[in-house]
């Protein structure tokens, strides 16, 4: 069997633009590992924020919005970015960024959201519609829809070559061989190397390790209060159930592609900087963990036909903001794959933007 389009990673990106071409095209899924969304899909910080990305992104994430709302993936969270005195003309440039957008900010005392924060701490914006997102639910409903409607999921398949002939990618996997008439690079960290499997020049997409600790702290962090992010990118955590506390130190640590794990210093910097901000006690670290977000070189997604050889689309470099704008992605990236119109949620979203063309010389 010829597939019509065959998506080279099942993480979130390839999930969600398997399950938009689905019920319009024969869609095959490879995935490298043995489960899909490995590596970064399933090691989410699970929040939905659309400041996160910069304005860039932002349009991607507001029209995501209402399908994510509508599938019952978010639930209220909020936001609040804070900084020092010092970083007045930080949250100052923020503001300024999303004036005009659709996004709602509000400068707020962070004291009044954050019990036990430390003094110096005297500046705060409010993102109200930051929200939890549930990863789990989103990537298992999206995988449903395309096997819903016909697409073959193949795991265990790393792309070891693609040749193109008559028209036609002869695909040739660790699962077998395959044969598609478009290859969609959905592979994240790895893209670049999906693209030269297929003769394809690189973008220069790079890897970053992200990582997250689970703490319990005394007292503990209070249900209602906002997801909250430093103004300056140093840190970043959340209320979570139980309880619990998910910290990041907001770290971005080129690597390799490959199955990263979190170092100790990683998540002894989080802890540290958590504690000059709120007077808790760390009382446990519970779990750790790190992800890969992986970027273009100005760190916008890639979507659109290669300019160089065709019948290969990029689907990639979705940084850390893969899965708060998969709805929108998928949607615009079905209508460059298939030559049609956008769906109305993304029309007014220049596609340009965001294609490969961009970085041809």
């Amino acid at each position: 069997m010829t597939f019509d389009i065959a998506i080279v990673g099942a993480g979130i990106a390839g999930a969600s633009l398997a399950a938009e071409i689905a019920p319009h095209a024969r869609v095959l899924i490879l995935e490298a590992e043995g489960t899909p969304g490995y590596h970064a899909t399933g090691r989410s910080a699970a929040f939905w924020s659309e400041t996160y990305g910069g304005p860039g992104v932002q349009p991607l994430t507001t029209a995501s919005g209402a399908a994510l709302r509508a599938g019952g993936f978010l639930e209220p969270l909020g936001s609040l970015h804070i900084g020092r005195a010092g970083d007045a003309s930080l949250i100052d440039a923020f503001l300024t960024e999303f004036d005009g957008s659709a996004v709602p900010l509000e400068r707020v005392d962070p004291a009044a959201f954050i019990p036990g924060l430390r003094a110096e701490w005297t500046l705060g914006v409010m993102e109200p519609s930051c929200a939890y997102i549930d990863v789990a639910a989103l990537h298992a409903a999206a995988l449903a829809t395309a096997r819903r409607h016909g697409a073959c999921l193949v795991t265990d398949a790393p792309l070891r070559g693609a040749e193109r002939r008559a028209g036609c990618w002869r695909l040739e996997t660790g699962a077998g061989t395959f044969d598609a008439t478009l290859l969609v690079n959905a592979a994240g960290a790895w893209a670049d190397r999906v693209a030269l499997a297929a003769g394809v020049a690189p973008i220069g997409i790079s890897a970053y390790r992200r990582t997250i600790a689970q703490l319990r702290t005394d007292p503990v962090a209070p249900p209602a209060m906002p997801h909250i992010a430093d103004i300056a990118g140093r840190f970043y955590f959340k209320p979570e159930a139980g309880g619990r506390l998910w910290l990041s130190p907001h770290d971005e640590t080129l690597v390799d592609p490959h199955d990263v794990a979190p170092e100790e210093i990683d998540v002894a910097i989080a802890i540290d900087r958590f504690e000059q901000v709120v007077d808790w006690r760390v009382t446990a670290v519970e779990r750790r963990w790190a992800g890969l977000r992986s970027f273009a070189p100005d760190r916008l997604p890639v979507y659109g036909f290669d300019v160089t050889v065709p019948g290969f689309f990029w689907c990639a470099g979705q940084g850390g903001f893969g899965i708060q704008t998969a709805p929108a992605a998928a949607m615009l990236a079905t209508a460059l794959l298939l030559g049609r119109a956008c769906d109305p949620a993304v029309a007014a979203i220049d596609p340009a933007a965001y294609a490969p063309a961009r970085f041809t010389p």
